[in-house]
């Protein structure tokens, strides 16, 4: 009897550490990113043959994290007056933003000439 006992309350264990982990993870959201030129007078190379590939990010407050490495590329957050209020050099996979915005933003991957580019409300 003692071993059923054991073997249930392991079971029971483990059901609840995978939803714990589960539960975790399910606060980071999707940015969904579309794309345009960041520069039209930049000389980005001549016409490219592929469409650049968008990045996955994911959000969780005020943390970003780079499902898609984005090493060197800047990151800007641009408020509805088109004012950019935050900038900076992606050197890791998660940024922590500041937590004094308040609203709805744009956020921007700048990239060989790509901006990427998506809202996001604080």
């Amino acid at each position: 009897m003692r071993n059923k006992k054991s073997k249930t309350k392991k079971l029971f264990l483990t059901l609840a550490m995978f939803l714990l982990s589960t539960t975790i993870n399910a606060a980071w959201v999707s940015l969904n990113l579309d794309v345009r030129i960041d520069d039209p007078t930049t000389d980005m190379g001549g016409p490219k043959r592929t469409d650049p590939i968008i990045p996955e990010v994911n959000i969780d407050g005020y943390m970003l994290q780079f499902v898609t490495p984005c090493d060197g590329c800047t990151l800007r957050i641009v408020s509805n007056g088109g004012e950019v209020v935050y900038s900076t050099v992606i050197t890791t996979n998660t940024i922590s933003l500041p937590t004094t915005f308040e609203g709805l933003y744009e956020i921007q991957i700048v990239r060989d000439g790509w901006c990427f580019f998506g809202y996001v409300l604080f």
